[in-house]
């Protein structure tokens, strides 16, 4: 598979640095310290900006491959900073996928194993609002808010309805989104919509945004980064597309005329989330804090192909699976000065380790938070043929569960044999090798055992008849 990437390189201003230095401490204004590579570091800590797509597929990008669906501003910031080709989320679903993110822990050890949707909770299991982020569990923002950051989330939540999950609870200082998982990308009319659907301006203030969502989000973000440039800031920009319902405007389904029905419709929604996340780059850019930005871009789990006609090609599997077209994701990483332009990275890592990576670039030490699952890709990052993040990732959501143990995966399925793959050889998961490695297969099931032991049991559980649709995954969309 190729990747396409477009020419669009970060300019080097050493020279300049050096002389700007230089006048500034002749004329008694102090200087700026300079990093290890000599370039320009600023005096505070980086901003962060996390992009966060909802739903995505993992090929559906121009940066992916994708020679159809336009994506020009993603494009540019995979060609200023660093690909990663093998980047896992915690789970194959939004919800504990969110938690792990959010917590730096797999959000099994707390009990967030299924996704949290009112009616589709077995009754032995927590009902509606009590379906949240527990709350003895610290998120990014707790974390960030003492190292004197400003932590702000627009969009989706997906961590609780009730409002002592609400994310100004969490550690954020500022909200404006929805508290459930999924909602209308044009405005409701008085009446429609669910509690968990409507709008958010800080807590309990309701509104309604005006034109398409994506595009009004990209706004506030946009706002919110001129109204807080003094100071760092933690944006995490948390779309609701490409997830259903399928809705796009009609400007940007003419750009794509040879598609038809929900293919189009994904087209053009994934077109109208990189114009926002543009936008967001060019604010950056044109108050000049670029330089001095950490962005991230991901996603929160595989394309459901079956629901949105997302494609995650050339992987196996979709959302709901564990195999790797359910927890493999698009990830891009840029940080000038600090991580190369143009670059890319094949080791494994998970959306565990944003907690951590983002504690450490803020000044924080993460080495000193207790219990993290995740770690500092930062280091691992200057030598990218170094030692791995992570030798071994799990993923569990009740009776199915995974393990990646360097290059061996093992698949545990309750209705079949277990399934084995060697990803260096096979990433498409297409040859299970579990009848010609026993012995290996008994291995991981041990050790995805004795992971298994350390976890809590789940807070609410999911109705079997949805049980054995996602179990259904496994037989479709296989490549």
């Amino acid at each position: 598979m190729k990747y396409c990437f477009l020419d669009s390189p970060i300019s080097l201003l050493c020279f300049v640095s050096r002389c700007s230095l230089l006048a500034l401490f002749f004329m008694g204004w102090g200087a700026t310290a300079y990093s290890a590579d000599h370039q320009a570091s600023p005096s505070r800590p980086p901003n962060i900006v996390l992009l966060f797509a909802d739903d995505a597929g993992y090929s559906d990008f121009g940066f992916q491959g994708n020679e159809t669906i336009k994506t020009p501003h993603l494009d540019k910031l995979a060609s200023q900073g660093m690909r990663f080709a093998s980047a896992y989320v915690t789970e194959s679903v939004c919800g504990p996928s969110r938690a792990g993110l959010l917590t730096g822990l797999y959000q099994q050890r707390f009990g967030f194993e299924e996704n949290n949707v009112p009616g589709i909770m077995s009754p032995a299991g927590l009902q509606g609002d009590d379906m949240g982020l527990p709350l003895d569990q610290r998120t990014i923002a707790d974390y960030l808010k003492p190292l004197g950051y400003r932590s702000i989330i627009l969009g989706k939540w997906h961590q609780g309805v009730a409002d002592r999950y609400h994310p100004l609870k969490r550690g954020f200082d500022e909200f404006y989104g929805f508290r459930g998982g999924a909602r209308s990308y044009f405005p409701y009319g008085e009446g429609e919509g669910k509690f968990s659907d409507q709008l958010e301006q800080a807590f309990g203030n309701y509104v309604e945004h005006e034109g398409y969502l994506t595009d009004d989000l990209a706004d506030k973000a946009c706002d919110l980064i001129e109204r807080h440039q003094d100071r760092p800031f933690f944006l995490f920009l948390s779309f609701n597309a490409v997830h259903t319902p399928m809705r796009a405007t009609e400007e940007d389904l003419r750009a794509f005329p040879n598609l038809k029905g929900k293919r189009r419709e994904l087209a053009a929604m994934t077109l109208a989330m990189d114009r926002a996340c543009g936008k967001v780059l060019d604010q950056l850019e044109a108050l000049s804090l670029e330089d001095n930005t950490l962005v991230v871009f991901t996603n929160d789990n595989g394309g459901p192909s079956y629901g949105n006609a997302s494609r995650n090609d050339p992987l196996s599997g979709t959302k709901a699976s564990h195999l790797e077209g359910g927890i493999r994701v698009p990830f891009i990483l840029r940080w000038p000065g600090k991580v190369p332009a143009l670059s890319e990275y094949h080791h494994p890592i998970s959306t565990l380790d944003l907690l951590p990576t983002f504690v450490n670039a803020a000044g924080g030490d993460a080495s000193k938070l207790k219990g993290l699952d995740g770690v500092d890709l930062l280091p691992y990052l200057k030598n990218p043929d170094g030692s791995r993040p992570h030798e071994t990732l799990y993923w569990k959501r009740e009776m199915r569960g995974a393990i990646r143990d360097v290059d061996w995966k093992l698949i545990r399925l309750p209705d079949r044999p277990a399934e084995l793959y060697n990803l260096a050889e096979d990433p498409s998961e297409r040859r299970n090798l579990a009848d010609q490695y026993p012995d290996k297969v008994k291995a991981l099931y041990k050790k995805l055992f004795a992971w298994e032991m350390e976890l809590e049991r789940p807070l609410w559980l999911i109705k079997r008849s949805v049980e054995k649709t996602n179990a259904e995954r496994y037989d479709q969309y296989r490549q």
